[in-house]
């Protein structure tokens, strides 16, 4: 913008002067991120988690797990407090370790929840780090689809759904601290996971 400071009046020289500095302090658009992100807009968990490969072990009653890759995109670590689904009582967070007594594994309910770190993933699966479903409200059987809702600790949520498989494998003991859970033995852990 060119002013001809000569042809105006005191007043209007100094509105002008004025407007000059308004446009220069004027905000600019923000420029997209290069990866097509707004990354400096925060998104919830919810949002940004992705799961692959998300898969249920088929089970008649009692117990079963559900698996799959989840995908954490950002730069800071993600945490699941709870899952939840129709297709049982409730669901627990659960994670497998080394029985030194028995020599086998036993599956345990993880406090604290589930990390996926930063820019990474959290393998949930046989053996390991999974959903455990306790109390199923019906058969869970091979070729069905079980839908899935993860909770953060930010408070926002995510679904899913997972197709139903056979599997024998990884047959471990179940730990509870709930009562009418203890004394499970190898046979029922069988049905869980």
């Amino acid at each position: 913008m060119h002013i001809d400071a000569r042809r105006l009046t005191r007043p209007a020289l100094a509105l002008a002067a004025a407007l000059l500095l308004l446009t220069g302090c004027a905000p600019t658009t923000a420029q997209p991120d290069p990866h097509g992100s707004a990354s400096h807009v925060p998104s919830s968990a919810g949002e940004v988690v992705t799961i692959d490969d998300a898969w249920v072990k088929s089970a008649a009653e009692g117990m079963t797990a559900g698996f799959g890759i989840l995908s954490n995109p950002t730069d800071d670590e993600i945490t699941i407090v709870s899952a939840r689904t129709e297709a049982a009582a409730r669901v627990e967070l659960h994670e497998t370790v080394s029985d030194s007594a028995s020599g086998g594994t036993t599956m345990r309910e993880v406090r604290g929840g589930l990390v996926i770190p930063a820019g990474g993933t959290l393998e949930l699966a046989p053996g390991g780090e999974h959903l455990m479903l306790m109390g199923l409200t019906a058969p869970v059987e091979a070729g069905q689809e079980v839908q899935f809702t993860l909770t953060f600790s930010d408070e926002s949520t995510m679904s899913f759904t997972a197709a139903v498989k056979d599997f024998t494998g990884a047959q471990e003991h179940y730990e509870s601290e709930h009562d009418e859970h203890s004394g499970h033995s190898e046979h029922d852990s069988d049905q869980g996971h």
